[in-house]
């Protein structure tokens, strides 16, 4: 006889969820090595320009008995764009876009964090070519899970979020015959970060 699947009520799942997460707040620090930050962009209308950036840092502090109490802090060397054309990763890096001699960074620093189960909101300050915006950042969390060293690791899988470059001075652009642009204004992320523990806190 063929048994039915078991079905959890919802507080039982988010039990079983909250069990899979540190019951004391961990600080984590962000394993470049194994995170990625993304982007891509029209160009000309009828194709997209993809790219990453290779060189970030940053700290994640997760409290899942007290979610308002974690926090998120990504920093990206925008020196670090990598579009995969070395002339075209120039022009990014000028003061046509990025001007990185005078904003070498980008940074991301949550000022509120929720959770509902196994998604996460942080809303935050991203701080972008001398300005700053609130962004909403909506994402999942895979473990903490123990690695062959001992070490405590979690992944972040952020929901792509859509920016409109010209908000953060980012203005630089040269119309098409046909009315469109060289570079489009809206510009899709994507977000993947993994993390390695640092010594846990107790909370009260």
């Amino acid at each position: 006889m063929r048994r039915k699947p078991v079905q959890l009520a919802p507080g039982a799942l988010a039990l079983a969820l909250a069990l899979t997460l540190p019951l004391a707040a961990q600080e984590f620090a962000i394993d470049p090595a194994h995170s990625d930050v993304g982007f891509q962009v029209r160009h000309m209308v009828v194709s997209k320009v993809r790219g990453t950036f290779t060189e970030l840092a940053g700290t994640v502090v997760l409290d899942a008995a007290h979610p308002e109490k974690s926090s998120v802090e990504v920093i990206i060397d925008a020196s670090g764009i990598d579009t995969r054309n070395a002339q075209r990763d120039t022009h990014l890096k000028s003061r046509d876009f990025f001007e990185v001699a005078t904003y070498p960074e980008i940074r991301f620093t949550s000022v509120d964090v929720r959770r509902d189960g196994n998604r996460w909101t942080a809303t935050g300050d991203l701080a972008m070519h001398g300005r700053t915006r609130r962004v909403e950042l909506v994402f999942r969390l895979n473990g903490p899970i123990t690695d062959p060293w001992g070490n405590q690791r979690l992944g972040i899988e952020v929901d792509p979020i859509v920016l409109d470059r010209r908000e953060f001075g980012l203005s630089w652009a040269k119309l098409l015959d046909n009315g469109g642009l060289v570079v489009g204004n809206d510009i899709t992320v994507t977000i993947n970060l993994e993390a390695v523990s640092r010594k846990a806190t107790v909370t009260q």
